[in-house]
């Protein structure tokens, strides 16, 4: 039996034993985009307080609603800026697959606190219909045109660093070939562009609930209708829940290790099994670290054990297509 343990794709067609160690960064790209997220942070963090003296000033709950989310959506970018260096660290004898799944304990937390508090202002709404509320509509025009320029400035400073040009990446290798081969690569680019991608989807979030402040706040101010506070109330609370609850249910389907969304399990199996070298396929295994990087192992029987170098090539030419640089394969004749 010939084990091949692969976490990046290699022509290696020799036998000769050999280490080496190669470490490619580009630090300003990494510099602006940890201060496009530091300067995230801190708007967000800043204009939460803000939400939450303007929501009890004008007696708002949709803002007080928002100002809690806003809030987390702070915890959240700081937390990324963490990780961001954390998922840096090497593995350790303890920690064997490194740091990067530490990120989905704060994504649950985070995730737990909005669904609750979702639900407590929603509960506070309902009950504020049977005796509306009277709301400051100028204050809640102003915090809501104020709410629309943070956020809109926050999107553009992450989105104009870089979070989706790619242009930052880091590698640490260290290779020992044989007969076999063994790889370690971990790059950190798709790792900081979800990152990015997935806070501007925060903030883009953020401001729809803005422009639906807005309208209602103008609503408010030509009608007096002071019940529209509580539908928006409403409206957000549900929206902030609603996603509260699908990252809850994706972050718990990867701790379960369950197949990522965007893997084709049968495709990928019909893919491996007809390949003219694989005779049959014992085993796949397919999970995700953090959502990001997608892992595999797997175990076949080859035609041929004495051109496993060949079968081998070909089966991670295979996950390679499927966006799966991490795996390991174990050919059995």
């Amino acid at each position: 039996m010939t084990h091949h343990s692969h976490n990046h794709k290699h022509d290696q067609n020799h036998k000769d034993n050999h280490n080496h160690n190669h470490n490619h960064k580009h630090p300003a790209s990494d510099s602006n985009k940890t201060s496009a997220l530091n300067l995230a942070f801190w708007l967000n963090f800043i204009f939460s307080i803000i939400e939450l003296v303007g929501g009890l000033l004008t007696n708002s709950t949709a803002i007080i609603t928002d100002a809690l989310h806003d809030f987390t959506d702070s915890m959240a970018i700081g937390m990324a800026v963490y990780l961001e260096k954390l998922s840096l660290k090497p593995a350790t004898e303890q920690f064997t697959f490194g740091f990067k799944r530490f990120s989905l304990l704060s994504a649950l937390a985070m995730s737990a606190f909005l669904l609750v508090g979702s639900a407590v202002m929603m509960v506070t709404a309902i009950g504020s219909f049977s005796s509306p509320k009277v709301v400051h509509s100028q204050g809640m025009l102003l915090l809501a045109v104020l709410g629309i320029v943070v956020n809109g400035l926050a999107f553009v400073k992450i989105k104009s660093s870089g979070g989706q040009d790619g242009a930052g990446h880091h590698h640490f290798g260290a290779h020992s070939h044989t007969h076999g081969h063994s790889h370690n690569h971990d790059s950190e680019q798709s790792n900081q562009n979800q990152n990015s991608k997935a806070i501007m989807l925060h903030l883009l979030e953020d401001l729809l609930g803005w422009v639906a402040v807005l309208v209602g706040a103008i609503i408010i101010y030509f009608t007096d209708w002071f019940w529209i506070d509580g539908v928006l109330t409403v409206l957000i609370a549900l929206f902030i829940g609603y996603n509260a609850y699908q990252n809850i249910k994706e972050t718990l389907k990867i701790l379960l290790m369950a197949t990522p969304n965007d893997i084709d399990i049968e495709a990928l199996k019909s893919a491996i099994i007809n390949l003219e070298e694989v005779a049959s396929i014992d085993q796949l295994r397919v999970w995700s670290l953090d959502g990001t990087d997608s892992i595999a192992s797997i175990q076949i029987r080859a035609v041929a054990i004495n051109d496993s170098d060949k079968t081998l090539e070909k089966v991670q030419q295979v996950f390679t297509k499927f966006a799966i640089e991490d795996v390991t394969v174990q050919i059995s004749s």
